[in-house]
């Protein structure tokens, strides 16, 4: 039975829930790519991942120029890992910002005076929105002292470890 869009998404944020910080990979205009990390903000309505962003970090003309993107989670603790690749659209809205803004962000963009001051209505202050492509991930069913017993016995024999096998979301199944 097919997932609904909805199952999708529900699976995608149980596999990144407590992993707060993803790498987000995005094109410069001459081909390189760059990451930085980004905390993912509560889910909301209107896309399926935000993002806090400085409207006036270079990020914003990597998207204009290509918003194909991709985020990178790690789950050190079991080995757990998520690639998501989307495209993301930026937005200004102040309503948004406001439903999303955490005090911490403050510390992000600190206080400038007048109204930098790094609250809700800090003019710096934007949003990413990703539209989720496609998903691929490896979640860890095994009990850890397997999965550490496979690890030491692919150090041994020169073998990949058998921990589990990468699965893939495409785009159709997202949608």
């Amino acid at each position: 039975m097919a997932h609904t869009r909805e199952q999708n998404l529900k699976d995608l944020y149980d596999l990144i829930d407590g992993i707060e910080i993803a790498m987000f990979t995005t094109r410069r205009p001459d081909g390189q790519l760059v990451s930085r990390p980004m905390a993912t903000q509560t889910q909301a309505e209107g896309a399926d991942l935000w993002f806090a962003t400085d409207l006036e970090s270079h990020k914003l003309e990597e998207l204009e120029s290509d918003p194909h993107v991709n985020l990178a989670y790690y789950r050190d603790r079991t080995r757990e890992w998520v690639s998501v690749s989307g495209i993301a659209t930026v937005s200004r809205d102040r309503k948004a910002i406001h439903e999303l803004y955490r005090r911490d962000w403050k510390a992000w963009f600190g206080d400038e005076g007048g109204a930098r001051d790094g609250g809700p209505d800090d003019p710096r202050i934007g949003l990413i929105l990703v539209d989720v492509q496609s998903v691929t991930y490896l979640k860890i069913d095994k009990p850890k002292p397997l999965v550490l017993f496979e690890v030491a016995k692919g150090m041994v024999t020169g073998t990949p470890p058998n921990v589990g096998e990468p699965k893939r979301v495409p785009g159709a199944e997202l949608k």
